[in-house]
């Protein structure tokens, strides 16, 4: 069968092409109103999230305030060496990918074994005053919560110290100064603090399946543990995998307040509390220069950015449906 010519292409395209263009601009005419108020919204997306990022070339510049941004010299990739050349470079990495890696999986166990729970609560008042009571944690700032750790761990008038380990007939423990408890502690606060918040979403994700799978598994005679299997956990996949994702992208990024505050800047406990984000922080406080901490910070998003897609191309190769993208 003979080719069209160029010609010929070239005329059938054309007509597409018009169509293409005619539809776009039926469909802005008809949804005018609804550009205009989405423009406020993409306005600010662009004043907070976009024209700030013109400060990435902070990390690459050996910043002179008498000379501003623009003016200092260019220092190439020196300031992100001290994040890979120091004595602490592997702690701090260590540190902060291995607590990311456990929140992500106790942030997802507990508040879905929760929300499963409270959707099987009889009495619908409860079920909503247990939620407020889990999603009060997730408001308090890491200042009150390590005060709240603190009437807990502290030496002297801790009720640990003061009340429970009398009680049990044990020795004081100074919990400041105990390296090895830390790295059992911080998951525990970050789970109570943000377990309400999951709970919260995997249970609308929950109430949202059709009660009539429910109740023809129940007609089959499946137990509530087949149906939690069956049909609860593979329909809310795609939740739980949104999720997920959105989690990993921030894996190379620490909770400063966590890692800052709750430990109550206890050198002894650096070994075991020491991530990317204080120690950033704390290298900014003695050497002051911003180009390094932009340098990590850079880092981090640009780490966090890969692994989203990373693993949002590892989601679509088994199942397109529960993709971020």
């Amino acid at each position: 069968m003979a080719k069209p010519a160029p010609q010929a292409a070239l005329a059938n395209s054309a007509p597409k092409a018009r169509v293409k263009r005619i539809s776009h601009l039926k469909v802005f005419r008809n949804y005018w109103m609804f550009y205009l108020m989405m423009l406020p919204a993409i306005v600010l997306l662009l004043f907070n999230n976009y024209i700030p990022m013109f400060g990435i070339i902070i990390a690459f510049k050996n910043i002179n305030y008498a000379d501003g941004i623009i003016g200092s010299a260019w220092s190439g990739l020196r300031n992100f060496e001290y994040l890979f050349k120091t004595e602490d470079a592997w702690i701090i990495t260590r540190n902060t990918l291995l607590y990311n890696s456990l929140f992500i999986v106790l942030n997802l166990i507990f508040p879905l074994a929760f929300a499963i729970m409270l959707n099987e609560l009889r009495s619908r008042f409860l079920a909503k005053l247990h939620q407020t009571v889990m999603f009060l944690p997730y408001f308090l700032s890491m200042v009150v919560i390590s005060y709240l750790v603190f009437g807990f761990m502290s030496d002297e008038h801790g009720y640990l110290n003061s009340t429970l380990l009398p009680a049990l007939g044990m020795e004081k423990v100074q919990w400041y100064f105990t390296q090895e408890v830390w790295p059992y502690v911080l998951p525990l606060v970050n789970t109570w603090k943000s377990m309400g918040y999951f709970t919260v979403i995997y249970m609308a994700a929950i109430i949202g399946i059709d009660d009539e799978y429910y109740e023809a598994a129940t007609i089959d005679g499946a137990t509530k543990w087949k149906q939690m299997t069956s049909i609860t956990v593979p329909l809310i996949t795609p939740i739980i995998t949104i999720m997920t994702l959105l989690q990993i992208g921030k894996i190379f990024n620490a909770d400063f307040g966590l890692f800052f505050q709750v430990p109550r800047e206890s050198g002894v406990l650096f070994p075991v509390t020491n991530v990317i984000d204080t120690y950033v922080y704390r290298t900014f406080l003695t050497v002051g220069d911003i180009g390094l901490s932009s340098a990590a910070g850079l880092l981090q998003s640009v780490v966090g950015f890969t692994l989203v897609f990373l693993s949002n191309w590892v989601v679509r190769r088994f199942n397109k449906d529960n993709a971020l993208f």
